[in-house]
């Protein structure tokens, strides 16, 4: 006889595993004739089980797995009726006899530690392999096969696994257009912003001085590069410089004296969204500076990033470079949208126009300003996604940086003070309409 199983399990019940909650959200019953002739089942496979009728979850009511298998259906075991289960996840393997009661759930958060483990005369519970290689299996066990896969089970299980996706099989990395898959693509930006936030903690514990510079074409993604970096840092550390044009007063200073303004001081990381290159840019080709201020420039720059590199500034350029058909692409995307039109300007449509002058004042740009202080570093973005990884991976490899994120500090309790706060009645509340 099956022994009873832990009255608490149950749908939606929280198990607590090393200090991570999960919840359970698929439980079946399955017995003779259906799904224990599954030996080759592993850990992170996804099941779609075709199985008699009778399996079912617990109806309401039933304290425990054998209330419900008494309450189940009687059938033909020689006729059974297909009933295809949900899809679930294996996050342990079980050790399957053809009379038993299985558990198949899945899971939120990481796995857990626990296994659960069916046995003919009872199921039990185990924490760990050493537990799981003690409880040897009762008396009818299937067949020789279904014992290798107790083996393979203790084995597997005793054996660290990581959740990659579906199971412990790796994501797939590219679609069949060789873009990047979405979930690859997320896990992978994850990752990084993890190593990002480490990064700011060495900065801001050795006061180094971080500047980044991003530059190129309009739409080319410098934009959704800085919004990535800045989504998980702190901006009292990682900063964003986007300068408006110049007011009147600004144009008779000094062409560096306004970013100047805005360069890192020690513990800071300072993203600019355009920068200086604006003068052998955008201002050479719509006719904004003249042609002495452009020779300045281009004079001047090579000098001022070695000032900037030669006081401590770690200097990184990155230029997203787009072709001629993406750029018109996103525009033509960007006009469709009544959400998105905003960032389509008359300066974008001038620019995608004047297109291989940009080219150009790029060239000469890169011919005067590429120098071994601080080099350009071409960004391909026509894929998006490729490009935004590429860059940020290209600036954690740059700086070099350590683990120096601090261990979880202790919540204080609140300090009892006798105090009697006004009526809630006298504040005004905004309208509680959702």
């Amino acid at each position: 006889m099956i022994t009873d199983l832990a009255p608490s399990w149950k749908l939606g019940a929280a198990l607590k595993s090393n200090h991570e909650l999960h919840e359970l959200h698929e439980l079946f019953f399955i017995s003779r004739g259906a799904a224990w002739r599954h030996e080759t089942w592993k850990i992170g496979t996804v099941l779609s089980i075709a199985a008699p009728s009778f399996i079912a979850k617990r109806p309401y009511g039933a304290r425990n797995a054998i209330d419900a298998l008494d309450t189940a259906p009687s059938i033909d075991y020689a006729t059974p009726t297909p009933f295809l289960l949900e899809r679930c996840f294996v996050e342990s393997l079980v050790y399957i006899t053809p009379i038993s009661v299985v558990y198949l759930s899945s899971w939120t958060g990481i796995s857990p530690d626990y296994t659960v483990h069916p046995l003919i005369g009872g199921l039990i519970m185990t924490k760990n392999s050493e537990e799981l290689t003690s409880a040897q299996p009762g008396a009818g066990v299937a067949s020789d096969e279904v014992s290798e896969t107790f083996d393979a089970a203790v084995r597997a299980d005793g054996e660290k696994k990581t959740k990659k996706g579906k199971g412990d099989k790796p994501l797939k990395k590219y679609r069949k257009s060789g873009r990047l898959t979405t979930k690859y693509y997320e896990a992978e930006l994850a990752r990084m912003q993890e190593e990002l936030v480490k990064l700011q903690y060495w900065v801001k514990e050795k006061g180094l001085k971080v500047l980044i510079i991003f530059e190129g074409r309009g739409s080319a993604g410098k934009g959704g590069v800085i919004k990535r970096i800045t989504e998980r840092t702190s901006p009292r550390i990682v900063r964003v410089a986007a300068l408006p044009v110049p007011t009147e007063r600004e144009r008779t200073q000094w062409y560096f004296q306004r970013y100047a303004a805005h360069l890192p001081a020690a513990g800071e990381i300072v993203l600019f969204d355009r920068s200086w290159y604006n003068r052998s840019n955008v201002e050479k080709v719509m006719g904004f500076a003249s042609e002495r201020q452009i020779q300045e420039f281009l004079r001047s720059c090579p000098q001022f990033e070695r000032m900037l590199v030669r006081s401590g500034i770690i200097l990184l350029k990155y230029w997203f470079s787009i072709s001629y058909e993406e750029q018109k692409r996103r525009f033509e995307s960007r006009n469709r949208e009544p959400l998105k039109r905003w960032k389509l300007s008359e300066m974008d449509l001038a620019e995608h126009r004047l297109f291989i002058e940009y080219s150009k004042a790029k060239d000469l740009t890169f011919e005067y300003t590429d120098i071994k202080q601080a080099p350009w570093y071409v960004v391909p973005s026509d894929d998006k996604k490729k490009a935004r990884l590429n860059c940020i991976n290209h600036i954690l490899s740059s700086i070099p940086y350590e683990d120096v994120v601090p261990e979880p500090v202790v919540i204080p309790d609140m300090e009892e003070i006798a105090y009697i706060r006004p009526p809630m009645e006298e504040q005004t509340f905004v309208p509680q309409i959702y």
